[in-house]
């Protein structure tokens, strides 16, 4: 299961689970779509594809919270 990142690891934009607009890698580095497309959807940290990251539905957020650790690093 994802851990759905509260925030993008770039700029700290806010990037809700159950909102379209959050790019991930295959390890779960978190982008919001303005850095993605900045970074021309490559993942500066391993290099992969950054692709949309999918939403969770209220109901299975209730049961299957979203991660609250924040990457963000100014």
């Amino acid at each position: 299961m994802l851990a759905m990142r509260p925030d993008c690891e770039r700029c700290g934009a806010d990037l809700p689970a159950s909102a379209p607009g959050a790019f991930i890698c295959s390890f779960e580095c978190t982008f919001c779509a303005p850095c993605a497309e900045a970074l021309d959807d490559r993942c500066p940290n391993c290099g992969g594809d950054l692709s949309d990251r999918p939403t969770r539905s209220k109901p299975n957020l209730a049961n299957h919270p979203a991660s609250t650790e924040r990457k963000y690093q100014p």
